[in-house]
């Protein structure tokens, strides 16, 4: 069997000659080691590295898009994956002002910015300042801020047609290397977590049809997409967000149950209506929701077990 044709069996609940495999991701520092030289993988060292790309121009952009690309598909080959990830962490923002070689203003310098330091022991590319320093903000200038990023965001959506054009570097790397591989693609995705702005967190406490707005937008942007992504090839369509921590999720079972369940649900729907699977994933402790999650959100994979807050299969 090729690794395509392993993983869809194993989908379609058929036998297969070996277990699919698919690692779902390495540092840079772990990928190196395999490959030999230094791997173009990772997660925020990768977000640094295309902002040093970035701001050296556009033939060094492009340089690191191809080295990115290659070594993901070197490194997906070399640990004998059935499923390729192809795409790890992006940054595609032009950052206005570099302070040293490992951190980078991002925004306008006289008004709203952040900066970004990369730790190399870490490989994290975090926000280590940002202005106005939205923790001075009193709650409810918060509040009125995310109501103007939804309206914003809710008057584009209305205008979002999704065109076959912007899913071609989709359909070209389906075409290349999707008839002997499985293709992970990332999209899909509906959640408030860690990862989220914290307001949003709040917002499903005390402002809940903010919340609501908000993950109506991720699952309406899913939807209109989907169509092109299966015309694309697309088989695996990989969502999630970090919902919960080592303690449990970031709300109770019954705001996920009312808010997130039916919109996963409707994403899954439509994927199935387009014969694709859906897969999530989360860190954390999932147990307070794993029969809605696992169960009646009609996903077809997970990929996060997160054995160190107690899951297991």
């Amino acid at each position: 069997m090729t690794p395509r044709e392993r993983v869809l069996a194993a989908f379609e609940f058929e036998s297969t000659d070996n277990v699919p495999i698919h690692h779902i991701g390495f540092s840079s520092q772990a990928a190196s080691h395999i490959l030999g030289r230094e791997a173009y993988v990772g997660g925020g060292i990768q977000q640094w590295r295309e902002a040093k790309a970035l701001w050296g121009g556009e033939e060094a952009h492009r340089e690191f898009l191809r080295r990115s690309l290659q070594d993901a598909y070197e490194l997906g080959v070399a640990v004998g994956n059935d499923i390729l990830r192809l795409h790890y962490w992006r940054l595609n923002e032009k950052p206005a002002k570099k302070i040293d070689e490992h951190t980078f203003l991002f925004g306008d310098p006289n008004s709203k910015y952040v900066i970004r330091r990369f730790v190399p022991s870490s490989e994290l590319f975090n926000i280590v300042e940002e202005h106005p320093p939205k923790r001075e903000m009193p709650m409810s200038e918060q509040f009125k801020e995310a109501k103007r990023y939804l309206d914003e965001k809710e008057e584009w959506l209305q205008k979002y047609n999704p065109r076959r054009e912007d899913f071609e570097e989709i359909r070209g790397l389906i075409e290349k290397y999707g008839r002997e591989y499985a293709i992970r693609i990332n999209g899909g995705t509906v959640g408030i977590g860690l990862p989220t702005e914290r307001i949003w967190l709040l917002a499903i406490v005390a402002k809940p049809e903010l919340a609501t707005r908000y993950l109506d937008i991720h699952m309406e942007v899913a939807l209109k997409q989907i169509r092109y992504l299966a015309e694309a090839g697309v088989k695996f369509l990989f969502s999630g967000c970090d919902i919960a921590s080592d303690n449990g999720p970031c709300f109770p079972p019954r705001v996920f149950r009312e808010l997130l369940l039916p919109r996963i649900k409707r994403v899954a729907e439509e994927c199935h209506k387009h014969s694709m699977y859906l897969l999530y994933a989360s860190d954390g402790n999932l147990w307070p929701i794993a029969d809605d999650l696992f169960g009646r959100s009609g996903i077809d994979g997970y990929f996060e077990i997160d054995r160190r807050a107690g899951m297991d299969l």
